[in-house]
């Protein structure tokens, strides 16, 4: 109980684990308090260009679609989307239409639509195909909100791994690790201890997001929660080999940056862009986050079928993650006495 108390007041001065918990739940809020938004209505967004460079039929659609500023020279147009406080999205003429050009450090939203936002060009006219995939059976999920939402959840979801990870790091450069190590608690209940920080928080975080940002009906409350404690469960274990096979803090915050741009973006780009009875789709749920992110869109829509479907195939993958982390552990721990 003492080293409990001792990881729970470790937490509390990790200013990343705090920011990780709250920045779902604060952007769960502010969804709550946005209109509905669809494809038709992206006012938020700016889209930059260099002047006279784009076709016009493509400069008219990013008209409709957001705010279009065009720029004398590349230069200029980099420089706009480089700048943190513009969260612009730099477009620029090719040889299938158009392609974005993102500086690399958006919020989520803004990155997801820049990578799909030349095959959304090229299926412009199929627009009203797109808005019926988006679209769940209630209103209130109009659109983008709808996407924005589930992104979110899975965002809040990963904060699991986020926790673990930057917490085993932290405890690594402060020397803590080693003292671990020899203080008497096992390294099984060590482990634990961080499992369980990493998906209580996970949970509560996901939770209340949930809370703030959706609308269910009673016979969804156990599915989404089997969907919220599975992809926190498998996330948090992820975080654990993230904070176990990092040297610095550094090269740990890389691995989770690539992670969480996998964990995300794939399973957007499959899901509006790729057929559901493709191969590639299928191939897709390699990933874990992609039954996750799946199963919340089939939620929304009311495919029951499917939806217990990615519950499953996300319960395959904890269990699977669960068996793999406990070998790499025995490993880990046997090198160590060996030395």
């Amino acid at each position: 109980m003492q080293q409990l108390k001792y990881q729970l007041k470790n937490i509390r001065r990790d200013k990343l684990c705090l920011l990780t918990f709250l920045l779902p739940i604060i952007v769960g809020i502010v969804i709550n308090l946005l209109p509905a938004i669809s494809f038709q209505m992206l006012n938020q967004v700016s889209f930059g260009s260099i002047k006279n460079e784009l076709p016009e039929e493509a400069a008219i659609w990013l008209r409709q679609n957001g705010n279009l500023i065009e720029f004398k020279t590349r230069n200029d147009l980099e420089a706009a989307v480089n700048d943190p406080a513009t969260q612009m999205i730099g477009v620029l003429r090719s040889e299938n239409g158009i392609c974005a050009v993102l500086s690399g450090d958006e919020f989520e939203l803004y990155s997801t639509i820049g990578k799909t936002l030349s095959q959304l060009y090229e299926n412009r006219i199929k627009e009203t195909v797109f808005l019926k995939t988006l679209i769940p059976q209630e209103a209130y999920y109009d659109g983008l909100k709808s996407l924005l939402i589930v992104i979110t959840l899975i965002t809040a979801m990963f904060m699991g791994c986020t926790f673990n990870s930057m917490n085993i790091i932290g405890e690594k450069e402060d020397g803590i690790a080693l003292v671990n190590q020899i203080l008497p608690m096992n390294t099984r209940t060590y482990i634990l201890q961080k499992l369980a920080l990493g998906f209580c928080g996970g949970i509560i975080s996901t939770s209340i997001t949930a809370f703030l940002c959706i609308k269910i009906n009673q016979r969804q409350i156990i599915p989404l929660l089997l969907l919220i404690a599975l992809a926190v469960y498998t996330a948090s274990l992820i975080g654990l080999f993230v904070g176990h096979i990092s040297s610095g803090m550094m090269i740990g915050i890389a691995y989770i940056k690539v992670i969480m741009i996998v964990f995300l973006a794939f399973p957007v780009l499959f899901y509006l862009m790729v057929s559901t009875d493709s191969v590639i789709y299928k191939f897709s749920y390699l990933l874990p986050s992609s039954a996750a992110f799946y199963g919340l869109m089939d939620l929304y829509s009311g495919q029951a079928e499917r939806l217990w479907l990615n519950i499953a195939i996300l319960a395959a993958h904890a269990v699977i993650l669960n068996f793999v982390f406990i070998c790499f552990l025995q490993y880990r721990t046997k090198k160590f006495y060996q030395v």
